[in-house]
């Protein structure tokens, strides 16, 4: 397909973009900066509509991963008003333009990051109450409603995927740090996503048939720690009631969607990098 990746330059996008490239795809890559490893074919601010529908016009699929990708970084009404609006304006230039399928980057923190309120229940499932602690978060769940709308009038396939914390494999060096206090990594209940099977999920998600608007949990098998994810739960959040047995280590952000509705199999943790002893 031809494939348009917005924030192609980023941490997961320049992967992403690598990887449809090497599986078939005819990829334009667009960002509003240039990374010279990766050579970004467009230079685009994607909050200005013009420029948004100029960049996809004509794309088969578009990969929305643009946008300020966490909290803290600007200040809160300016990051709101950056993702919402690229958002907004990257899908509605996919339609207009006659994209056949939308796939984008929602965010695990709509489930309720950092968990300074305890969840509701683990493992946690798409089926959760959404609970934005920022406007990061209400960014991205912002854009899963506008997401179904634009789905529901157009006819146009929106798959959101609430991607966990993305690491590449340099980062799992630092893994042996939260072995000793697990409050250290509660906050998104010490889930994370290497960013090779992320971009397995995004190419899988412009594979599969989809009927209107899907969002899925992406995140890797296992989670960050050694303990058992029962023992962290107990240790942490004892009050939390577990839905169902969890086993070993097993992520307590489940992945159970993904993998029935996009085929999703993440091949990657950070066992096969760090010694465990």
């Amino acid at each position: 397909m031809k494939v348009v990746v917005t924030g192609g330059s980023g941490k997961a996008g320049r992967y992403v973009t690598a990887d449809l490239r090497v599986h078939g795809h005819e990829v334009l890559s667009v960002d509003w900066v240039r990374d010279r490893g990766l050579g970004s074919a467009a230079i685009a601010d994607l909050t200005d509509y013009g420029q948004a529908r100029e960049m996809v016009d004509g794309a088969e699929a578009v990969v929305h991963l643009a946008a300020i990708p966490a909290p803290g970084i600007r200040p809160e009404a300016e990051t709101f008003r950056v993702n919402i609006l690229s958002t907004y304006n990257a899908f509605a230039a996919a339609v207009a333009g006659g994209a056949r399928k939308v796939v984008w980057a929602s965010s695990e923190t709509v489930l309720g990051l950092p968990f300074d309120t305890p969840p509701l229940f683990a493992p946690i499932d798409e089926s959760i109450e959404p609970r934005p602690e920022s406007s990061y978060a209400l960014s991205k769940l912002a854009g899963e409603l506008i997401a179904m709308q634009f789905a529901r009038r157009s006819g146009v396939s929106f798959v959101g995927l609430r991607i966990s914390n993305i690491m590449e494999p340099d980062d799992y060096q630092m893994f042996p740090a939260f072995w000793d206090d697990p409050f250290l990594r509660k906050w998104n209940l010490w889930g994370y996503v290497d960013v090779r099977d992320v971009a397995h999920a995004i190419r899988q998600s412009l594979a599969v048939e989809v009927s209107g608007a899907e969002v899925c949990i992406i995140a890797a098998a296992d989670s960050v720690m050694r303990q058992s994810s029962a023992e962290l739960m107990a240790a942490v959040y004892p009050q939390v009631p577990l839905r169902r047995p969890v086993r070993g280590n097993e992520t307590l952000l489940a992945i159970d969607r993904a993998r029935h509705v996009l085929r999703y199999d993440p091949q990657h943790s950070w066992r096969d990098h760090v010694d465990i002893a």
